[in-house]
């Protein structure tokens, strides 16, 4: 499937945010053809279920869209609320080792290190491209939801104390999607 038959093929009044292990949390992300309204329907219901979830980014895959976008709002006001589309880092610098939590991993944090600041090249939802430079919170938040058009995943990221110390959540993740599919 295209992005384009990826984006149609979404219903934005049922859209949720999807929870680990769902497969689709693991895919690469297809970079999108164009930028038009129906991606732009897509990021404002992407930014309602953030706001929602109190979250401060979201990925398209993890609204179960496998294509290259993702949102994110540092302050948590909906004033700010950066679209970044077809994303690439460009340039990291310095390191953090911070906590961080994902709303697809709901109530799991753990520590992970990230770059201080980063460049990102990306289309904004006008479709033209833009280079941005982040720092703190709002570069953890890029590195956050770009892993995640990559397929790579809060859980890839825990050392393995963390992965020991988080078992039993992952496990009840992994136990609640087991049922929910099993009654489809």
């Amino acid at each position: 499937m295209n992005s384009r038959e990826k984006i149609e093929a979404v219903n934005v009044k049922t859209l949720r945010v999807i929870r680990y292990p769902d497969p689709r949390l693991k895919e690469v992300c297809t970079p999108l053809d164009e930028v038009d309204g129906k991606t732009a329907e897509l990021v404002q219901k992407m930014a309602e279920r953030m706001f929602t979830a109190n979250g401060v980014g979201l990925a398209a895959p993890q609204v179960g869209v496998t294509v290259r976008l993702f949102i994110a709002s540092p302050t948590f006001n909906p004033d700010d609320l950066h679209v970044y589309i077809n994303p690439n880092i460009v340039q990291v610098e310095g390191s953090l080792n911070e906590e961080e939590g994902c709303l697809s991993f709901p109530n799991i944090f753990c520590r992970v290190k990230r770059a201080g600041r980063v460049t990102v090249e990306a289309l904004g939802l006008d479709g033209k491209p833009f280079t941005q430079t982040v720092e703190g919170l709002h570069a953890r938040i890029v590195q956050h939801e770009n892993d995640h058009l990559d397929g790579i995943l809060l859980s890839d990221r825990m050392g393995s104390v963390a992965k020991l110390a988080k078992r039993h959540a992952l496990q009840s993740l992994e136990k609640d999607y087991t049922e929910q599919n099993a009654s489809k």
